[in-house]
C-alpha cells in the first residue's frame, strides 16, 4: 500500500477488502474524484439517493490529508468567525456556523450507523501560551456566544492543569461537541459503507484530464467514466488536473509523531480527560490520546513544501515543550503530509461547469467539513443546491507568484506570523 511510512494510522488500519483499478469504460449518473473523506462522503450521500456512482483514487482510500492528519474534529472555520462575518454577513454566517455543527453530528450519525471503529471521542481544547493569546481566548468566548449562541468554558491556568499535565499554558477553552478520531479508520469506514451503497470504488486510477462536457467525461490512463456530473474533491491533489483551482491553494507539509504505548495510567496522568487539544500559535501544537495510550503530537508546518530536518527529532522536540516528562519516551511512529489552505482560511466550494462541482481549501478543518460538504454536493446535484451555493458566496484569491513564485512569496510572508508566536 502507498501510505508514508511509520503512519501509525496505516499499522492501525481497519481490515477492508480490496478496491479494483478502473480498467476499461464506464458511464455513471456522477464520477467523484478522490478517496478522501470528501470524496467518500460525497459518494454515500449520493448512492443513498439512488445516483450511480464511480469514485476514483489516484492513489489508496485515505491516502492524502484523510488518513494522515491529527484527527481533529472541531466546529467552525479556520478563518474564524469574524472574516465569516465580514464576508456574508451575521445571517449567513449563522447558517454556516450551524453547517459546521451538522458536519460533527454526521460523524457522530454515521459511526453509529455504519458501526465503524474509529476511535471516536468529544471535547476539544484551545490553549494559549501567553498571556495577549489568553485574552484572545476570552473575546472568543463572549463571540461565540454572542454571534452563534454556541457555549464554550474558559478555563484559567489551574483548571486547564487539572486536564493537561503541563505548565506550558496559561489559559483554555474548552468544547464539549468538538472532539478526536482515528481519521484514516474513519474514512475507510466511509468507503466501506459507500461501496456497499452501491459505487464502484476505483483505487490506483489517477485521473488525466476532466472534459468539461454534458456528459462529462474523466479520462484515466486505462479507461474513463462518463457522467452526467463530476465532483472534484481532490484537495491538495488538484494540482495538475485543473489549475484554475490549483491556484486558489496552497498545500501546507505537516508533521506528526506517535509515542510508544505508555500505558493507561500514565497517558491519563498526562492528559486526564481524553481531549484534543490544540494552541492557538499560528504554527501550531496539536495533540490527542490514541486508542493504545500513545500521545499523537503534530507541531511542524512546511510552506516550502519541503522537510529540511528530521520530522521525529524536531517534532518531539516542541513535544517536550508541553510535556517534559516525556524526555526518554520512544517515538515509535514519525510522517506527515499536506493540508490544502485558501488566502482567507475560508473553504472553496463552487462549479467549474453546471455539472462540475468541487470542495477544498478546508484549511485544517477538514475532518468534520469534509463529510458535510460531501453532504451538500449531494444536495446540489439532486437539485437542492440552496446550502451549496450558500458556500460560493464566499470569495477567493490565487495566491501571488504564479506557480513558480507562489510558495517563496508564502514563505516570506508567513515569517511575520511566526515571529509574532515568539512575541
Amino acid at each position: 500500500m502507498s501510505y508514508r511510512p511509520h503512519s501509525y494510522y496505516a499499522a492501525t488500519a481497519n481490515q477492508a477488502a480490496p478496491f479494483d483499478e478502473l480498467d476499461g469504460d464506464m458511464t455513471a449518473d456522477v464520477c467523484v474524484i478522490g478517496g478522501g473523506i470528501a470524496g467518500c462522503s460525497t459518494a454515500l450521500h449520493l448512492a443513498e439517493k439512488g445516483y450511480r456512482v464511480v469514485l476514483l483514487e489516484s492513489q489508496h482510500v485515505g491516502w492524502g490529508a484523510s488518513g494522515r492528519s491529527g484527527g481533529q474534529a472541531i466546529v467552525g472555520f479556520a478563518s474564524g468567525h469574524g472574516r465569516l462575518i465580514d464576508a456574508v454577513g451575521l445571517d449567513e454566517a449563522r447558517r454556516m456556523w450551524q453547517i459546521s455543527i451538522e458536519g460533527l453530528n454526521l460523524i457522530e450519525e454515521r459511526v453509529t450507523r455504519h458501526a465503524i471503529d474509529c476511535d471516536l471521542h468529544w471535547g476539544q481544547m484551545h490553549t494559549a501560551v501567553k498571556t495577549r493569546q489568553r485574552e484572545e481566548l476570552l473575546v472568543e468566548q463572549q463571540e461565540l456566544q454572542q454571534y452563534f449562541n454556541y457555549p464554550v468554558e474558559f478555563m484559567e491556568r489551574d483548571a486547564v492543569q487539572q486536564i493537561l499535565a503541563t505548565e506550558r499554558y496559561c489559559a483554555g477553552l474548552y468544547d464539549e461537541r468538538s472532539g478526536h478520531l482515528h481519521p484514516l479508520n474513519y474514512t475507510l469506514g466511509l468507503a466501506t459503507a459507500a461501496r456497499a451503497a452501491g459505487v464502484r470504488i476505483c483505487e490506483r486510477s489517477p485521473v488525466l484530464k476532466v472534459e468539461h462536457s454534458d456528459p462529462a467525461l474523466v479520462v484515466t490512463e486505462r479507461g474513463s467514466v462518463k457522467a452526467r456530473f463530476v465532483a472534484l474533491c481532490c484537495n491538495a491533489y488538484v494540482d495538475g488536473l485543473e489549475t484554475t483551482l490549483r491556484d486558489r491553494i496552497m498545500p501546507v507539509g505537516t508533521y506528526i509523531v506517535a509515542t510508544e504505548a505508555l500505558g493507561e495510567a500514565r497517558i491519563t496522568e498526562l492528559m486526564r480527560r481524553n481531549v484534543a487539544v490544540s494552541d492557538i500559535n499560528f504554527v501550531l501544537d496539536y495533540f490527542r490520546r490514541s486508542a493504545d495510550h500513545r500521545l499523537i503530537f503534530g507541531g511542524r508546518v512546511s510552506y516550502s513544501g519541503l522537510d529540511p530536518f528530521n520530522t521525529a527529532r524536531a517534532t518531539r522536540k516542541r513535544l517536550l515543550n508541553v510535556f517534559p516528562q516525556l524526555a526518554g519516551v520512544r517515538i515509535d511512529y514519525s510522517w506527515g503530509g499536506y493540508v490544502d489552505i485558501t488566502m482567507s482560511r475560508a473553504p472553496d466550494f463552487g462549479r467549474l461547469a453546471p455539472n462540475i462541482y468541487y470542495a477544498q481549501g478546508f484549511s485544517g478543518h477538514g475532518i468534520a467539513l469534509t463529510g458535510v460538504a460531501g453532504k451538500m454536493i449531494a444536495e446540489a446535484v439532486a437539485g437542492q443546491a440552496e446550502r451549496f451555493d450558500l458556500f460560493t458566496k464566499l470569495r477567493h484569491r490565487n495566491f501571488p507568484g504564479g506557480p513558480l513564485l507562489r510558495m517563496p512569496s508564502l514563505v516570506l510572508a508567513m515569517l511575520w506570523y511566526r515571529m509574532r508566536d515568539w512575541l
